[in-house]
């Protein structure tokens, strides 16, 4: 089939990279303008940008794909279906309905939970043990059309949302091909939704990273596991000895189980040099200060002296800048 490809992010590229080897190898690839990065701000283009350019692809980047020209552009490749991935662009319906086979969509959860743009975040903050990948086709309401395929997989205990995004895209890929050969010989089962079952999950901010202390070690577990590697689990860790503070990404820490017979205040560090949360305590294994590079806690707390009472505090959300 004729294939016109709307995507921007990471997410999409083992789909290109099956659609390219595949007979439907995408025509025609929208994605998003090229957004500053780095340290000096430069404008950098998507990775399907990338793609389209190092596969020789013609590609258009714009922040608004419904327009005039775009669609008439589009139209010029007579497209049968338009995939689209990560776009980061709400789709109007006179683009859905111009492919005779209509538009789906890959999505990294298994609908109707998790519908947004944060899906494989949410299943492991929230403590899911399973997720996977839906194929649906484009509705007016997000994330709400048709179901045409899904694969579940389980998520493993210790998974970051980096490593489950990275196993996802490489579920979807044979599903999608999949997909598209059912569409293309008339054989796809499209099933509408059960829509009071939908759960959502909203796009993430930095200040969401922002951790409470407060909050049980097993919830806060999850979200360091759920925010990696961004907005990433943050709190500003304060020195006793030198009064000094830094702002601290926590990457990994395991959940350990205590009383607190002392009656230590959630954030501080006991004598095991461990956290003490609402309920039980964490002990961090990997941290990343501000400006520097990921390390393993031990060599953190040896530079900076950590001794017990030093403090993890919430990061204050009031700075303009989160």
């Amino acid at each position: 089939m004729k294939i016109v490809y709307l995507g921007s992010g990471e997410f999409g590229i083992e789909c290109l990279n099956a659609l390219g080897r595949s007979s439907h190898s995408p025509r025609f690839i929208v994605t998003q303008p090229p957004h500053p990065a780095g340290r000096g701000r430069r404008p950098k283009p998507t990775p399907v940008a990338h793609w389209a350019n190092s596969h020789s692809v013609p590609f258009v980047e714009t922040d608004d794909a419904n327009t005039p020209q775009l669609i008439e552009a589009i139209a010029h490749y007579e497209p049968d279906l338009i995939v689209v991935i990560a776009f980061g662009q709400k789709i109007g319906n006179e683009l859905i309905n111009l492919p005779s086979r209509g538009a789906i969509n890959v999505h990294a959860s298994l609908l109707p939970k998790y519908r947004g743009a944060a899906p494989i975040n949410w299943a492991i903050i929230n403590g899911e043990t399973k997720t996977g990948i839906s194929i649906i086709t484009l509705a007016e309401k997000m994330d709400a059309g048709n179901i045409l395929a899904q694969s579940q997989t389980d998520i493993g205990p210790d998974e970051t949302a980096s490593r489950l995004h990275d196993r996802l895209a490489q579920l979807a890929a044979p599903l999608l091909l999949e997909t598209i050969t059912k569409i293309a010989d008339g054989t796809a089962i499209y099933t509408e939704q059960d829509h009071s079952r939908a759960t959502l999950a909203p796009k993430l901010k930095k200040s969401d990273g922002f951790v409470d202390l407060n909050e049980p070690a097993e919830a806060l577990r999850r979200k360091i596991l759920g925010f990696w590697p961004w907005p990433g689990a943050s709190a500003t860790y304060l020195s006793k000895k030198t009064n000094k503070s830094v702002q601290v990404t926590i990457a990994m820490a395991e959940v350990v189980e205590t009383s607190n017979p002392t009656g230590l205040p959630a954030g501080i560090l006991d004598e095991n040099l461990n956290i003490i949360c609402g309920t039980d305590a964490l002990k961090i294994t990997k941290i990343k200060p501000a400006g520097s590079a990921l390390m393993d806690f031990k060599d953190f707390a040896n530079g900076r002296q950590t001794r017990p009472g030093d403090l993890f505090m919430k990061i204050d959300k009031q700075d303009p800048t989160r």
